[in-house]
């Protein structure tokens, strides 16, 4: 196990940002930066033994500034989308940045993906890790509440481990997560990687994405990933929720959900033979096919990355959940600890 750390640029206001790589004697890699707390690059092994790159990214820091659609983030405070930026707690109204048409998107126009993580490392025998740590100030991005955030990412023998904890001094709203685009065969699109997910329901939305409140079985629909499929087997179906953006971009409710890790995903890439299996305690999977991508982002090695290039597939709690009571809550306490943790297990067959 090891851990190096280089300089990759100072952003404005002269916060300097560093690349931490974590390898391991198999040969795995995974590249993150403190701004965002950002993954750059995995690489994990086909079923030849070739390690290749399985996450979209980017070589420079001014290409993550300025990057909108999140690649590889940390997402905070409060991951997907809250209609309208409204939500109430304990009474009082708040009002947050709609900087997703009229509504707010994972943490606003500078959420935690925009932010320079403090970090630390730490090498262990069976693992390498990077501590990150962020103090949110009572009132960023309209949030109430200051709040102390810390993110593990450890790496072990075949294992990527993402631990979240937050502490606040008063009432407040906190979903985090991890916004990383994956192919797992590192070119092309991601049409004919074959997922399952250990889900009977997801959240319906409206056009703009945003719940309706309704928890709906995925039987007999498109969106059922239970026995696995291609993603693309369907994604073209005249299905109204997909007709919305040209593909998945949905909350998928997560069976057996106690508050436990669990596994809740497999996700398979056929001419390589790679798997990903994801555990989790969170009580959602946010499944995103890429639809947004559009072209204008080159990333490492010159992919372009165009419409179904990437996947991500977010654990976290389910999107607008402080206006939706039937919805698990992510309300955090003061003295109470937030506390999740997502594992990523990669194989190949």
């Amino acid at each position: 196990m090891n851990i190096s750390k280089k300089y990759f640029g100072t952003v404005a206001g002269g916060a300097e940002v560093y690349l931490y790589a974590l390898t391991n004697h198999l040969g795995f890699e995974v590249s993150i930066i403190n701004y965002g707390g950002a993954i750059t690059s995995l690489k994990a092994p086909d079923r030849n033994g070739t390690f290749g790159d399985i996450m979209l990214g980017f070589e420079t820091l001014d290409e993550y500034t300025s990057n909108p659609r999140y690649f590889g983030a940390l997402i905070g405070r409060h991951a997907n989308r809250i209609a309208l930026g409204k939500f109430s707690l304990n009474g009082v109204d708040y009002q947050l940045p709609q900087n997703n048409g009229a509504n707010h998107l994972h943490g606003g126009f500078k959420g935690f993906d925009k932010r320079v993580w403090n970090a630390r490392e730490e090498v262990r025998d069976d693992s390498a890790i990077l501590h990150l740590s962020y103090f949110s100030q009572d009132g960023e991005e309209n949030y109430p509440a200051n709040l102390n955030a810390s993110v593990d990412y450890s790496l072990f023998e075949n294992e990527l481990s993402i631990e979240y904890r937050a502490t606040t001094d008063r009432d407040t709203i906190v979903n985090l997560t991890n916004h990383s685009y994956f192919n797992l065969r590192g070119e092309g699109t991601i049409l004919d990687h074959e997922l399952t997910l250990n889900a009977d329901s997801f959240t319906p939305v409206t056009k703009e994405l945003i719940p309706i409140g309704e928890i709906r079985s995925v039987q007999g629909t498109p969106m059922d990933f239970r026995n696995g499929k291609a993603i693309g087997s369907q994604i073209h179906d005249s299905y109204d929720q997909l007709g919305f953006t040209g593909g998945y971009d949905h909350n998928f409710v997560l069976n057996e959900w106690n508050g436990a890790l669990r596994s809740v995903a497999r996700l398979y890439e056929p001419a390589t033979g790679r798997l990903l299996e994801i555990l989790t305690t969170q009580p959602g999977m946010q499944f995103y096919s890429g639809n947004f991508l559009d072209g204008s982002f080159v990333g490492k090695n010159g992919f372009v990355y165009e419409r179904y290039t990437g996947l991500c597939l977010e654990p976290q709690h389910f999107p607008d959940a402080p206006n939706h009571p039937n919805f698990p809550s992510t309300v955090l306490r003061a003295g109470e600890e937030y506390k999740q943790a997502t594992v990523f297990r990669f194989s190949a067959k």
